[in-house]
C-alpha cells in the first residue's frame, strides 16, 4: 500500500472521479488494516463532518477493494478501539453440562444393567434422583436420550465400561398356533427356552423364560435337562411366583412344552395353554426379544455345565427376578395406525413390570383385583422401593460374579494370570 498521506475533499473528490474505471486490492489482510489506520488517523477522521466522511470512506473502499459493508465495519472499529486490528477467531463451544463424575455414573448404571436401551437407561437415572434420592444423579435425571448414545462415546465412559461380546450361537425359537388374546389383563404368559450350549457332545443347562405379555412381569428358572422330572416342579414353581392368576400359557411347537406333562399340568391348574402358527414368526416375539435382551445379555451364549442349574436357578430367584420386575425398565408398547389403517407399535412409555401392574390395578374399580390373595399391593411396593435401582443391579451383578467364578474348574480358580 501506499504511504497515507493528508489530502484534501477536492483531491479525495478528482481521484475518484478519475479512477472510476480503475480497479484497486491490497496484498494482505494486516497491511490493509495497518494503511486504513494511518489513513483515518492522517485525515483525522474522527473531526470531520458527515460529507468529508463519507468521502475517505468511498476512498478507503477503493483503494482497498473492500466493499462498503467491511469498509464501514473497520471504520467503526477504528472509532472504537483507535485503530483497525486483526481479531482472533474464537470458536463458539457449549458448556459442559455433564461432568466427569456424571459420566462415570452413565457407566457404573450401564455396567449394573448391561447397557439397557436409552429409554430404558433414562427411567432408572430419573428413579435414582427422584424416587431413591440420590443427590448425585441430578443433572442425569434430565437427560435425554439422545445425549446418552453421546455421553457413551466419551473416552472416560470407554475407560470406565469395557463390554466383551461372545459368540452367538443359534437362538431356539419357540412360538404357538393361536394368538392369545389378552385384552389389557395380565396372567397371559409367553414360554420360551434357551439352551446354554453343548460341549463335546455333552449339554448345558436349560433356560426357561416366561414373560407376562401386558405387564411383562419376567421369571427365569433354570434346569439341568428339558425333561419331565426336571421341568414340572420348575414350571410349578414358576408359575407360582407370579403375583396374579395365569390364564393363559403360549409357546411354540416344540416337544418340551407340547406334550401330555405340560398339558396335564396347566389342565389341573385351569391355564388356557397355545401354541404359534405357521408362518407367524413374531407371535412369541416377546419372548423371544427378552431371551437376547435379557438371559443372553447376562447370562452369555457359552456353555454351562448342567451339574451348575441349582446354583443358577437360586441365583435367578434370589437377586435376578426380583431386579428384572421391581428395578428394570421395559419399553410398554402402545399399538398406533396410519391414515391407510397399517397398525404399528410405538415405545414412548418406559415403566417397570411392578409400576405397569400397579397402574392396571389402580385403573380397577372398587373391590377388584388382578392380584392373588397372598399378594398385596403394600407388600409389593415394600420390595419395590426397599433398595434403589442401581442397587438392586449391583447386588444382582455381584451374585453373578461369584456364581460365574463356581464354574471354574476348581484347580483354575483363584490362579492369577499373566
Amino acid at each position: 500500500m501506499s504511504e497515507a498521506k493528508k489530502l484534501s475533499e477536492e483531491q479525495i473528490e478528482a481521484f475518484l472521479k478519475g479512477s472510476e474505471e480503475h480497479r484497486f486490492r491490497g496484498k494482505g489482510r494486516a497491511e490493509v488494516y495497518e494503511w486504513i489506520t494511518r489513513m483515518l488517523r492522517v485525515q483525522e477522521y474522527r473531526k470531520q463532518g458527515r460529507r468529508m466522511r463519507g468521502l475517505l470512506k468511498r476512498y478507503l473502499q477503493k483503494m482497498t477493494g473492500r466493499s462498503r459493508t467491511r469498509i464501514t465495519l473497520l471504520v467503526a472499529r477504528y472509532m472504537e478501539h483507535s485503530e483497525v486490528k486483526l481479531s482472533s477467531y474464537r470458536r463458539h463451544s457449549f458448556p459442559s453440562r455433564y461432568t466427569r463424575g456424571d459420566i462415570e455414573l452413565l457407566a457404573e448404571t450401564d455396567e449394573a444393567h448391561e447397557t439397557l436401551a436409552g429409554p430404558a437407561t433414562r427411567q432408572i437415572l430419573k428413579r435414582q434422583f427422584e424416587k431413591f434420592k440420590h443427590p448425585e444423579y441430578e443433572r442425569l435425571a434430565g437427560i435425554s436420550v439422545a445425549h446418552i448414545y453421546n455421553l457413551r462415546k466419551r473416552p472416560r465412559y470407554r475407560e470406565r465400561r469395557i463390554n466383551f461380546t461372545k459368540t452367538r450361537a443359534v437362538q431356539v425359537a419357540i412360538g404357538e398356533r393361536r394368538k392369545p388374546r389378552p385384552d389389557g389383563k395380565p396372567g397371559y404368559l409367553r414360554v420360551d427356552t434357551v439352551h446354554q450350549g453343548d460341549l463335546d457332545g455333552v449339554k448345558g443347562v436349560y433356560h426357561i423364560n416366561l414373560v407376562d405379555e401386558v405387564t411383562q412381569w419376567q421369571m427365569v428358572g433354570c434346569v439341568e435337562a428339558i425333561t419331565q422330572t426336571h421341568l414340572k416342579p420348575l414350571l410349578q414353581d414358576l408359575l407360582s411366583r407370579f403375583p396374579f392368576p395365569i390364564r393363559g400359557f403360549h409357546s411354540d411347537n416344540g416337544s418340551e412344552f407340547i406334550n401330555d406333562m405340560v398339558d396335564g399340568l396347566l389342565r389341573d391348574l385351569l391355564i388356557e395353554q397355545t401354541k404359534s402358527r405357521a408362518r407367524k414368526s413374531t407371535d412369541n416375539g416377546l419372548v423371544e426379544c427378552k431371551n437376547g435382551a435379557v438371559i443372553r445379555k447376562h447370562m452369555g451364549y457359552g456353555y454351562i455345565a448342567a451339574e451348575h442349574a441349582e446354583d443358577i436357578h437360586v441365583f435367578f430367584r434370589t437377586h435376578f427376578n426380583p431386579y428384572l420386575n421391581f428395578h428394570r425398565p421395559c419399553g410398554q408398547p402402545e399399538r398406533s395406525a396410519d391414515k391407510r389403517g397399517k397398525e404399528k407399535f410405538v415405545y414412548n412409555d418406559y415403566a417397570t413390570p411392578w409400576e405397569t401392574l400397579r397402574k392396571l390395578e389402580k385403573a380397577l374399580p372398587p373391590g377388584q383385583t388382578y392380584l392373588k390373595p397372598e399378594a398385596g399391593i403394600e407388600s409389593l411396593d415394600r420390595i419395590a422401593i426397599a433398595v434403589s435401582d442401581n442397587q438392586s443391579a449391583q447386588a444382582m451383578q455381584e451374585a453373578k460374579r461369584k456364581l460365574f467364578l463356581g464354574f471354574q474348574p476348581k484347580q483354575t480358580r483363584g490362579r492369577k494370570t499373566a
